[in-house]
């Protein structure tokens, strides 16, 4: 267990160290506060409209998910935090396990007796906790007017628990990515692939009128806009962490064939 901590210590050390982390960050958090204000501002100006709807929606449905994900609704910014994660993940994992493998200092992992189980482990759950970080900065900003406004905090943490399955799960494909190559960028891609492909596998399925089926619960976009709709199912939590399981696993056998053939 120390020595799992030890691979997590120096990858989040790494991880805080690294430019490129800190101006993801910036980056993205400058375009989430943008569009927060801009969903806010649209929310306070239809106030009157929807003062006369007896059920319309409230800052929950118009500012908070939204915020989280543009999947549901048609908002004036496209990217929402889980359309951002599409693109920052693959960016984060990238040399997680391909970068020490093209510098060599995998075989050094190796040699000091760390099983690849806890070399793979240390840097999921570093790369975790970033994610966590840049989640709960996000949440942040709705809940900084939540005296001054109505939020469904179920509906919320619903959606909330829907972003950090996705960011867990994303996590989890980047890192076995990064395990089958030497490449950073190769890995980058690969992971950016997949990610897309689970949110899109069931598109053809929904232009064709079909809602449900194998297909769509393929679909990483179908479990995630359950939970941003406030439905939290075992189902969906279960694929959740069905995948995340998967990818660990398939990550941690690439490092053991590697250890074998020496």
């Amino acid at each position: 267990m120390s020595s799992m901590f030890e691979v997590f210590r120096l990858e989040l050390r790494r991880l805080f160290v690294r430019p490129l982390a800190w101006v993801l960050a910036a980056l993205t958090l400058t375009e989430l506060a943008w569009r927060f204000i801009l969903l806010l501002g649209n929310f306070l100006g239809n106030q009157i409209k929807l003062a006369a709807l007896p059920d319309g929606p409230g800052y929950t449905d118009l500012v908070g998910v939204p915020l989280l994900s543009s999947t549901l609704t048609i908002s004036i910014l496209p990217f929402g935090l889980t359309e951002l994660a599409l693109l920052i993940v693959p960016l984060l994992t990238m040399s997680s396990l391909a970068g020490d493998r093209a510098n060599g200092t995998l075989p050094l992992l190796y040699a000091s007796g760390l099983a690849p189980s806890k070399i793979v482990l240390g840097k999921y759950f570093a790369m975790l906790i970033w994610l966590l970080l840049w989640l709960a900065l996000v949440l942040a900003m709705p809940l900084s007017l939540i005296h001054g406004t109505h939020l469904d905090w179920g509906k919320f943490a619903a959606a909330a628990l829907g972003l950090l399955l996705t960011l867990a799960t994303l996590g989890a494909i980047g890192i076995a990515c990064s395990a089958f190559t030497s490449l950073p960028a190769i890995a980058a891609t690969a992971t950016l692939m997949l990610g897309l492909a689970l949110f899109t596998v069931n598109l053809g399925a929904q232009m064709a009128g079909l809602n449900s089926g194998i297909i769509n619960w393929l679909a990483m976009s179908t479990h995630e806009q359950n939970l941003l709709r406030g439905l939290v199912s075992t189902t969906d939590i279960v694929w959740f962490v069905l995948l995340i399981a998967v990818c660990l696993a398939l990550a941690t056998r690439r490092l053991a064939a590697d250890r074998e053939r020496g």
